[in-house]
């Protein structure tokens, strides 16, 4: 495969991962692991992505809690591989949807500590009730089914 089609697969992965709200090495992995179509080790990972042992560590820790990787070992073999697991598309929805509640949740309570005042507190009810409205829709959003493979 083409190097410069290879690395626009990468960026645009990338580019996903960083407007998520995540690492654009999370969006390096999983390209790398859908261009070369199966498992790679962490050596492999590292060669292709230019992270670190450490930042690719840590993001295949993320993924495989989201779901989308899964790290394992071969027999007789002391490498960690890793591999696409699940559906990506469901794996990148919860994602999105983790950073969403999360960001929902600490808005909320960074509101409390900022109702010092009538004034603020008029201010902060108003701001409070839409994003309200948005944890309203995000909750609703996750409730969507996801197009058949």
């Amino acid at each position: 495969m083409d190097n410069a089609f290879e690395e626009k697969i990468y960026s645009t992965f990338s580019s996903v991962a960083s407007s998520m709200g995540y690492s654009e090495v999370h969006g390096r992995i999983i390209s790398a692991l859908l261009v070369t179509g199966k498992p790679m080790s962490m050596d492999d990972l590292i060669k292709v992505t230019k992270y670190s042992a450490a930042s690719i560590s840590l993001s295949l820790d993320l993924l495989e809690i989201l779901g989308i990787v899964k790290k394992f070992r071969q027999k007789g073999d002391r490498k960690i591989y890793v591999r696409l697991d699940g559906d990506l598309i469901e794996g990148l929805r919860n994602a999105m949807l983790l950073k969403l509640r999360k960001e929902i949740a600490q808005t909320l309570n960074e509101f409390e500590s900022m109702k010092t005042d009538e004034n603020s507190k008029k201010t902060i009810k108003a701001i409070e009730k839409e994003v309200k409205r948005l944890r309203e829709y995000v909750d609703r959003l996750s409730e969507v089914s996801l197009p058949k493979k």
